[in-house]
């Protein structure tokens, strides 16, 4: 795929847990990878399942983003490459990130320190030769201030959808959170990509549940769905993802197929 014109920041959120966030964000990084993108992973979750799923170590004391946000270390003496996939860095979470909502509270420009910290990196932008083409940002399953500061910094909002009952639960204040930090914040921002996840085609109820979400999101949702698989569950338990750990299956087909379509969807940013 083409390189876009300029660094693209995109965060996956969605403050409803189990709904394939981390999962899709690992693996949309790797599918850009094998794309020929330049891709950085921040995991802003303090249980670090990305970090885990990109083998990426993330012991207590590790520096991450913790010490980004908190200590104000620059980008470049953070990042750190996944092992096995060139052109894929990642910079991990720690426990020590449980913290940093409350040590952040009385710091001032809370809600700029993510943005703040990329601005000042040359691989984010549009002009050095080996900038990183895409920066996924994983989130909390929170509407906390970690989840506001990678809101801050992006400018498009990728939100995971499961393809069950509860789908648009919950779902409105997310979309509220992305309207604030837009007047307040981020002008920029936007819900550029909604992705369905743990798709069963057997069922009535995925694909009723596929229809509304879009009825509601239109071309936001991407045409690529992403069907339940338990290979997609077991990749992370041996350090891959399933784009590595079983590149043939459909869990892996299709998050290539989906990261395909994120990086035609941006071709013009």
């Amino acid at each position: 795929m083409p390189r876009p014109r300029r660094t693209r920041v995109i965060v996956a959120a969605n403050q409803k847990g189990g709904v394939g966030k981390t999962t899709s964000t690992v693996n949309i990084a790797v599918g850009l990878v094998q794309l020929g993108q330049r891709v950085l992973v921040i995991d802003l979750d303090p249980q670090g399942n990305a970090s885990t799923a990109l083998n990426v170590d993330h012991l207590q004391g590790t520096p991450g983003t913790y010490e980004l946000l908190v200590d104000g270390t620059p980008v470049e003496d953070l990042v750190v490459p996944a092992p096995d996939l060139p052109g894929l860095d990642v910079i991990p979470a720690t426990i020590d990130l449980a913290g940093a909502e409350i040590e952040l509270v009385r710091v001032e420009g809370r809600e700029g320190r993510l943005k703040r910290a990329l601005s000042q990196d040359q691989r984010v932008g549009e002009t050095a030769d080996d900038r990183w083409d895409y920066v996924l940002i994983d989130c909390p399953p929170s509407l906390g201030l970690l989840t506001i500061n990678a809101l801050v910094a992006g400018a498009e909002v990728m939100i995971p959808i499961q393809a069950e009952y509860y789908a648009l639960e919950g779902l409105g204040q997310l979309l509220k959170t992305v309207d604030m930090v837009r007047a307040h914040l981020n002008r920029d921002l936007s819900v550029s990509t909604i992705l369905i996840t743990m798709y069963d085609a057997r069922t009535r109820l995925a694909a009723g549940v596929a229809d509304e979400v879009r009825e509601h999101f239109g071309d936001q949702v991407l045409r690529t769905y992403i069907p339940r698989s338990v290979r997609v569950s077991e990749a992370p338990s041996y350090g891959q993802t399933v784009m590595t750990y079983d590149p043939g299956s459909p869990g892996a087909l299709s998050y290539l197929e989906a990261a395909r379509e994120i990086a035609q969807k941006g071709s013009g940013r």
